[in-house]
Order: structure tokens, then sequence, then C-alpha cells
């Protein structure tokens, strides 16, 4: 049997793709560092060929008496007809598994009555989906349903996702799953085959329909849905408890189930944020002031870059705002919709926050609590989202500035067309003290020699331009480093500052108008004996 690949989906009346988002970017789920995908499109697809489902659905509709458009209709919900393999995101809810995202329990026993083992049930998608049909058949049999109305099946429906609150149970019902069979779905290998196909019908789903209600627009994001959570609290004060971060979750299971369970008062759990797979909903749960429940680690500069080093050993809840995405870590791709949606989100909450655009502050959850978590995985596309939360928010890159250029000390971070260091004399690396930015910092001791570190940016047309420092805080820091500013070859301005304060933050050195092409900022040595000057990173915006 050939490994099981994910299909290709498109809605029948738009014939669009909508499980097959950008793969540009892949994040390392122990680092979550970005490194670009560079396989070609033919070998992109040569992955996501998928097995042809439609029998396979269509077996287990026969042997256990269940609608097969209905068991499509579900894993559309829940999987977009991947074979997932999920890790747990939230304590008290187990990971889920396969095509029909079974779960705990209701995997052990959907494998028990459909006559397969657990591990063919959690891995390979006919048993998947068997286990499944199963499971369905027998809540209906305890219900003494009419199998041959498919509307009459929604109960079951509900028992099997798991979903408790009553609002969400009606969402996931009529919109997710009947609504699917409604619409219509195809799911097609890369050659055109068709993988899964589930033809509209009219079909009313025997079960109380979402409340109507005013929607109330969320607190901070008005074009969110406000379902309050009471998992919360305050945000301490001082600068541990000031916006810094946004983190990226998935959810391991449906937008429905996802927000039902954070609003749970008995899970323990919540996040500001959900954004449904399609991209066509998001739900505040959290006022962005108040402290979510959603990252379960203590912050670790070593694994975000060594940056924001004053808040190590702080709950990453104390200063973040969190997203979490319908969908699975292990999925393969994320629906362009769904990666819309957010990256406006971000960009708003970007704005709100004042947080930079960039991959130190929009960050994986697994790349915070590697020990346990790798969502959002290795195909959400870090590149494209990033890019497009700096293209909603006017080419900016967060904290209210223009565009900006950052070059740091260590080369290997730069972009050399944008900007790189040069040094001359003796500078060393270090790690030693927190706050730096980037992988390290540079430093030199002070001495009457005109051995600079010099940063190099270069602009594309001329301009007037803020210039900022970070370095790390120290008392064996000059207190009159000099910091010398060149447009050209031209000498702009000479400004010293003491380094002995300002740590782990950008330090404004002035504002001067600069040529188009190659200008430089040069950290010098030239100071007072006794102490070091430290060469870390600089930003012209």
């Amino acid at each position: 049997m050939r490994p099981f690949r994910p299909p290709m989906v498109a809605a029948v009346a738009a014939l669009c793709l909508s499980a097959c988002g950008p793969q540009d970017a892949v994040e390392g789920a122990a680092t979550g560092s970005s490194v670009e995908d560079t396989r070609t499109p033919e070998q992109r697809e040569a992955q996501r060929t998928p097995y042809e489902l439609n029998e396979a659905f269509a077996q287990a509709a026969r042997d256990f008496q269940v609608p097969a458009d209905l068991l499509k209709a579900i894993a559309h919900a829940e999987t977009r007809f991947e074979m997932i393999s999920g890790q747990q995101e939230f304590e008290g809810m187990p990971a889920a598994h396969g095509l029909m995202a079974l779960r705990g329990e209701k995997l052990v026993e959907g494998a028990r009555l459909a006559g397969v083992t657990e591990e063919a049930a959690r891995t390979k998608p006919e048993e998947n989906i068997r286990a499944a049909a199963a499971l369905l058949s027998s809540y209906a049999e305890e219900a003494g349903l009419d199998r041959s109305d498919v509307g009459a099946w929604a109960p079951v429906v509900v028992k099997l996702s798991g979903i408790t609150n009553p609002e969400a149970q009606a969402e996931y019902v009529h919109r997710d799953v009947y609504g699917v069979m409604r619409e219509g779905v195809v799911a097609q290998t890369p050659e055109g085959r068709v993988a899964v196909s589930l033809m509209p019908s009219e079909v009313a789903a025997r079960f109380d329909s979402p409340r109507a209600r005013a929607m109330l627009a969320g607190p901070d994001y008005a074009a969110a849905v406000w379902r309050p959570s009471p998992n919360y609290n305050s945000r301490p004060t001082g600068s541990q408890g000031d916006v810094q971060m946004i983190v990226i979750h998935t959810c391991e299971g449906s937008y429905s189930s996802c927000w039902s369970w954070l609003t749970n008062s008995a899970s323990g759990v919540s996040a500001h944020y959900v954004v449904k797979e399609d991209g066509s909903e998001i739900s505040q749960l959290v006022r962005e002031s108040n402290r979510g429940w959603h990252v379960g680690a203590s912050y670790d500069p070593s694994l975000n870059g060594g940056t924001m080093g004053s808040l190590s050993g702080v709950s990453v809840n104390h200063f973040s705002v969190g997203i979490e995405h319908g969908g699975s870590a292990s999925q393969s791709s994320f629906p362009s919709g769904q990666i819309e949606a957010s990256a406006k989100l971000s960009c708003d909450i970007t704005k709100g926050q004042a947080i930079p655009i960039d991959s130190y502050h929009i960050v994986a959850h697994g790349k915070l609590q590697p020990a346990s978590r790798t969502d959002p995985g290795p195909n959400w596309p870090w590149s494209t989202y990033l890019s497009k939360v700096k293209t909603y928010c006017g080419g900016t890159d967060g904290g209210g500035s223009t565009t900006a250029i950052t070059v740091d000390s260590n080369n290997a971070l730069n972009d050399r067309a944008k900007g790189y260091i040069e040094l001359t004399g003796t500078w060393a690396s270090a790690s030693s003290t927190p706050n730096y930015f980037g992988s390290d910092y540079l430093y030199a001791a002070t001495e009457a020699v005109s051995e600079p570190a010099t940063f190099h940016f270069y602009l594309p047309a001329a301009g007037t331009r803020t210039i900022s420092a970070w370095w790390t805080a120290g008392t064996n820091r000059s207190t009159a480093t000099p910091f010398v500013i060149y447009g050209g070859s031209t000498k702009l301005a000479s400004v010293t500052k003491n380094q002995q304060t300002g740590g782990g933050a950008w330090n404004t050195l002035g504002t001067w108008s600069f040529p188009a092409g190659w200008n430089k900022v040069q950290v010098s040595r030239w100071a007072p004996e006794g102490y070091v000057v430290i060469a870390d990173a600089i930003r012209v915006q």
C-alpha cells in the first residue's frame, strides 16, 4: 500500500482548490526557524498525491449502514480529507488522528467495533474511516434513528464531534457538516482524478438551528465575533505585562470545537482569537489587555534568537496574544482564506500593540514550547504570512514604523542586499549578557584607535530616515559610546550614548537625510579607556 497523501480540495460551485494554501516556507519543529521550501512545483504536487477515497467511504457506508455523504462531510469538516497525526494542543482534549479526526476513547472504541487495530485506525485511511463509521452506527443504534433520513443523523454527528457547547454544536452541524453536503465538494489528485466527490444535495439537519442573536463584534477586532471565555486573568504590571508578541497556534481540531473548548471554564485554557479554516469567521475570546492561557511555558530567549532577554523565565502568556487556527500541525498546507484572514488580524494586533512584524515577534507555539508542541507545524507558510501582515499594514514593519531595515552584528542574519556589518580591529562576539538582538553581540575595549564596527545599509531612493541602535547594558559599558553617521561618504553627525542603560531596546540616535545608495553607521572605540563598547544592531526607519 503506497503512503497516504492528502487530496486537493475544490468547492463544486467555485471550482477552487480550497485546501491548497501556499507552501513557500517551512518551519523547523524544534527551533522554529524559517527555511524556504526549495522543492519544484512538480515535487510538491507529487508529495500531495492522495488515495482515491470514494470507494473507501462507500464500502464503510455499506458495511455499517451509515450515509456515505455524511462520512465525507465529517471528514471535510474535520481535516479537509487529510490524514492527520495530531498532537495534544489542549490539556484534557486528546490528540486527533486520521481523516475523521478520531480522539482518545472514541478511536479505541471505533477500532474495536470496526474490527481493526488501534494503530491501523490511527494511521490507515480506510481503517480510520471504518472506525468512524462503526462508531456512528453504534450511536445510531442507541438513538433508534431512521438511518435512511440523513438529516436525522445530526445528533449522532454532534456526539462524534465531542462538542458540548450548544451554540458550537449548532454551528458545526448546520454550517460545517450539513453545509458542505448542501454545497458539495470535490477533492482531486494532482493529475486531475477524482479522489473524493460529494455532490450538492438538499438536506436539512434535524437539529436546533444556530440561535438568531446579535453577533457582537470583538472588543479589539471588529471583524471578529465576541465569544468571551472565562479562562483569563490580568496581565502583570510593568514591562512583563506589555504585549510584545503574537503566538501562532493550530487547534488540532475544527474551528467550532476549538472555540467551544476554549470558552469552557472546565478546560482551563484559552486564546485571544480563533480563525476558521476557510477564513470566513474569527472569534475573539479574550481581550488583548488580559492574559490568555495559551502557552504552557516560560520564555527562553535561546529559542527565539536571543531576543527579549529581559523576559527570560517569564510566562509567555504575560506578554503575548494567542491566535488559534482551525486545523492541525501535521496538515500539508493551510487554506489561503485562513492565511489571509489571520494576516489581517495580526496586522491589526501589531498596530494596536506596537509589535514589530518579524519572526521574533510573530512566533510559532512550537518554537516557544518545543518539548511538547510543534504547532502550527512545518507547513505554515511563514514567509508568505509575514509578507501579507506587512502588506495589510501598508508596508510597515509594525510598531507604527515605516518599512525598516535592520542590520545585525551577525552577517548570517542579514539580507546582504539591504545591509551588512564590517569590522576593523579586534572585536569579539558574546551572548553572556541578556537582552541582545539576534544571536549574539559584539564588543571591543575602548581605546584611542580608529577601528570601528560599521553597519552598512542600502536605500533605493534618497529620503529622511531615523536611526536607532540596540545594545546590551552593563556597568562595564562606556557611558559615551560614539556612533558616527554617514550619508554615502559624507559624515552627517557623531552621537554619544550611555550603554550602561537602555539595554534590550531600540535607542534613537537621530534623524537625517540620506542619499540613495549605501550609507553607514559606525560604532567607534574612541572613548575614555577602561570600558567596552557594544555593537549589536541598528534599525533604519
